[in-house]
């Protein structure tokens, strides 16, 4: 596939292809007018970065889970994983809290104790 027909399947812009060529994310082959081309390989080397930013990782990151010769790749992951525990638990007390505001009678939802109770980890530096 060439870069239009591989940006249109994956939702992004050529431009965004290209710097992740630039930095060396994905490699396509070209053809002999100097065309990028998009072997299957390359689509889910894509994937990959895609599904990777959206979980919050930085290129750098991406980059060296891609390197099979990165010395610092289980440390990398390793504090990816340990972000994501914290988004999600972010995330779940999120969750209750709002759960909470949906079903709560008071008028005030910011003077209901256990509405409160919901963001005083954030307020422990107060």
């Amino acid at each position: 596939m060439d870069i239009g027909e591989v940006a249109h399947e994956m939702g992004l812009p050529t431009n965004v292809l290209r710097h992740w060529e630039t930095v060396g994310l994905v490699l396509p082959e070209r053809d002999a007018a100097g065309r990028r081309k998009y072997s299957e390989d390359q689509i889910v080397r894509i994937a990959v970065v895609q599904r990777s930013k959206s979980a919050g990782m930085t290129l750098k990151q991406i980059a060296v889970m891609l390197d099979e010769g990165a010395r610092e790749r289980h440390q990398i992951l390793q504090q990816h994983l340990d972000d994501i525990d914290r988004r999600m638990e972010d995330m779940r007390r999120s969750r209750a809290m709002t759960e909470h505001a949906m079903n709560c009678r008071s008028h005030d939802i910011a003077t209901c104790p256990r509405f409160r109770a919901g963001v005083e980890d954030v307020m422990t530096r107060f």
